[in-house]
C-alpha cells in the first residue's frame, strides 16, 4: 500500500507544522489513493467515512439541486481537504455534504475518518474546544434567530390582518347601525302611506314597485363622477317638477340605485299623484336598506376571506406534507400581506394549467412570506409586485420580482449565506434567504436561483412537478 513518508507529509500545507511524532502517525495511517478521470471520489449522503488530502489531478466538488448534480467549485491545489472534514465534531451517522468526482486522473492521501478524527481532538485539544464551539454555537445562534425570524414576520402579519380584519368589521357595524334607522324610516313611512289616500287595491302595485327597485339597485351600472354629477341633476329637476320636496337629498341615493329619470317615470305612471313623493321616499329607504344590506355581505364575506386565507396559511389542522395547489398558497400569503402594499401594485401572472404539487405548504409559505417581504422593502412602499408560476425542465417555477433598486453584483452571490443582510443593523437577521433556501433544496430537492439588476430583481423558486419530501 503506497504511503508518504512524514517528510512528504511536511509538504502539504495542511500539515507543515506538526511535530515529528505526528506525522509519524499520519505516514503510518494514511494511503494514497487514485481514481481515473470521470470517476467518483466520495458521494453526497453517503456515510462520511473517509477524509481525503488531494496530491494530484483536478476534482470537482458538486451538490445535488432539483434532481441536479450542479458543480459547486473544483480545484488542482495539492493539499486540498474534503471528504469527512468534520469528523471532529464525534456527530451521530454523519454523511458526505457533497459528491467529489475526479476531472482528472487524480491520487489522493486517504484517512480513516474514525481514526483521524480522535487523533485531532488529542493533538489540538484546545483549538477543538474553539471549533466545535464556534460550529455549535453558529448552529444554535442560526436555529433561535431563525425562530425568531419566524415570529417576528408572523407578528408583522399578524399586525396587519388585524388592521385589515378591523376595517371590514368597522364597516358591517355602521352599515348594520344605519340599516337600523332606515328600516325604522321604512316602517313610519309605510304607516303614513296607509294614512294617505292610498286604495288598498294599489297596496300590492306599489310592493311590486319596491321589488322592482331591488332589482334595480343588484344592476346598477358603475358611473364616473361627471356622470354621476349629471344624473342627479336630472333626477333632482325631475323631483321637483313633480313638486318633490327634498330633491338635493334623495337623488344622490335614488342614482346610486340606478334609479334614474327614465326608471322613475316608467315606474311611478301608476302611483296615483297624491302619494308619489311619498312613494318616492319610500323607495329611497329601500334602495338604502338595500345598498346597506350589500355592504355588509361585502364586509362579512370580506372578514370570511380574511380568516380563510389566515387558515390556509398558517397550515392549521393540515398534515404537514401534503398535496397542495402553490396558487392557493400564493394568494394567502398575499392576502397576509394585505396592510404592507401600499402603494404597491401586485400582479399576478399564474398558469392554473399547472399540477398540484406534494410538498410542505407551511414551509412553502414561509419561502413567500420572506421573498416577498424582501420585494416590499426593496421597493420601499411603491413599485410592482409581480408574482408568476409556469413549468420549466420538469419543475413548478414561481417567480416573485420588484422594481426595486435591484441587487449589487458584489454581495449577489452571498444573499443565501447565514447571516448576511444588506438591510441596516436591527432591521434584518439575514436568516430569510437561508432559511428559504434550506426550505427549497434540502425539503423539497428544488432550487432558488435570482436575476437582478436595477428595476427589474427576480427570485425563481424550481419545484420539481415530482416532488418527496425529506
Amino acid at each position: 500500500m503506497d504511503r508518504l513518508t512524514p517528510a512528504e507529509l511536511r509538504e502539504l500545507f495542511l500539515f507543515e507544522r506538526l511535530d515529528d511524532a505526528q506525522l509519524e502517525w499520519l505516514a503510518a495511517h494514511g494511503h494514497i489513493e487514485t481514481r481515473e478521470a470521470g470517476t467518483p471520489v466520495l458521494t453526497e449522503g453517503d456515510a462520511a467515512t473517509c477524509f481525503f488530502v488531494l496530491l494530484e489531478g483536478t476534482v470537482a466538488l458538486c451538490r445535488t439541486i432539483g434532481g441536479q448534480r450542479i458543480e459547486v467549485s473544483r480545484s488542482e491545489q495539492r493539499g486540498s481537504y474534503f471528504g469527512a472534514t468534520q469528523a471532529y465534531l464525534e456527530l451521530d451517522q454523519p454523511t458526505y455534504q457533497m459528491t467529489v468526482e475526479s476531472i482528472t486522473a487524480t491520487s489522493m492521501l486517504q484517512f480513516d475518518a474514525d481514526e483521524f478524527g480522535p487523533m485531532i481532538r488529542t493533538w489540538f485539544p484546545m483549538a477543538m474546544h474553539l471549533l466545535e464551539g464556534l460550529f455549535w454555537g453558529m448552529r444554535n445562534t442560526q436555529a433561535t434567530v431563525g425562530q425568531h425570524e419566524r415570529l417576528t414576520a408572523l407578528g408583522a402579519l399578524s399586525a396587519g390582518l388585524t388592521h385589515e380584519l378591523n376595517n371590514p368589521a368597522a364597516a358591517a357595524v355602521r352599515a348594520t347601525a344605519a340599516l337600523r334607522e332606515r328600516v325604522a324610516g321604512m316602517r313610519h313611512k309605510l304607516a303614513l302611506l296607509a294614512q294617505g289616500a292610498l286604495d288598498p287595491a294599489e297596496l300590492p302595485a306599489l310592493v311590486k314597485l319596491q321589488e322592482k327597485a331591488v332589482e334595480q339597485v343588484a344592476k346598477a351600472p358603475k358611473l364616473s363622477p361627471l356622470e354621476t354629477s349629471d344624473a342627479e341633476d336630472e333626477v333632482s329637476d325631475w323631483l321637483d317638477d313633480h313638486g318633490i320636496t327634498g330633491g338635493w337629498e334623495l337623488a344622490p341615493v335614488l342614482v346610486a340605485g340606478g334609479l334614474d329619470v327614465e326608471w322613475l317615470e316608467t315606474s311611478l305612471r301608476p302611483c296615483p299623484a297624491a302619494i308619489t313623493g311619498s312613494a318616492v321616499y319610500w323607495l329611497r329607504y329601500t334602495v338604502e336598506t338595500e345598498m346597506l344590506m350589500n355592504e355588509i355581505e361585502d364586509a362579512t364575506t370580506r372578514v370570511s376571506t380574511l380568516v380563510g386565507a389566515a387558515k390556509q396559511y398558517s397550515q392549521m389542522d393540515r398534515a404537514p406534507f401534503q398535496v397542495v395547489d402553490v396558487h392557493e398558497l400564493l394568494d394567502s400569503t398575499l392576502v397576509m400581506f394585505g396592510g404592507k402594499l401600499g402603494d404597491v401594485r401586485v400582479v399576478k401572472d399564474y398558469d392554473r394549467d399547472l399540477p398540484r404539487i406534494s410538498a410542505f405548504a407551511g414551509e412553502l409559505n414561509q419561502v413567500w412570506t420572506n421573498m416577498i417581504d424582501n420585494a416590499l422593502s426593496a421597493m420601499g412602499g411603491a413599485g410592482t409586485l409581480t408574482v408568476r408560476t409556469f413549468a420549466e425542465d420538469r419543475n413548478l417555477v414561481v417567480e416573485i420580482g420588484d422594481t426595486g433598486p435591484g441587487i449589487p453584483p458584489e454581495v449577489k452571490g452571498r444573499i443565501f449565506e447565514p447571516f448576511f443582510t444588506t438591510k441596516p443593523v436591527g432591521e434584518g437577521t439575514g436568516l430569510g434567504l437561508e432559511i428559504s433556501w434550506r426550505i427549497v433544496v434540502n425539503k423539497h430537492h428544488g432550487d432558488i436561483r435570482v436575476e437582478s439588476v436595477p428595476g427589474d430583481t427576480r427570485f425563481q423558486v424550481r419545484l420539481p412537478l415530482e416532488a418527496t419530501g425529506s
